[in-house]
């Protein structure tokens, strides 16, 4: 413990680059100090945390005669 206070910041560098450290006091190991995860894929829930959506190459034109109908045009 008392070497981790000492060389707080030169550990933290260290573990920061990739060597983690553990703190121990009398002997018996407290923490472990890891570097951080840079980047978080987000995780998706409900039906999008399955497969990723797929949009078809003709999605603007889904229905495209029955809707111009609906509305009295002529597609």
């Amino acid at each position: 413990m008392h070497e981790a206070k000492t060389h707080l910041s030169r550990l933290v560098e260290k573990a920061a680059k990739g060597e983690p450290f553990i703190i121990a006091k009398a002997g018996k190991p407290m923490v472990k100090v890891v570097p951080m995860e840079e980047k978080r894929t987000p995780q998706r829930s409900g039906f999008l945390a399955h497969e990723p959506m797929v949009i078809p190459e003709n999605f603007n034109r889904w229905c495209e005669d029955e809707i111009a109908e609906m509305f009295g045009v002529k597609p």
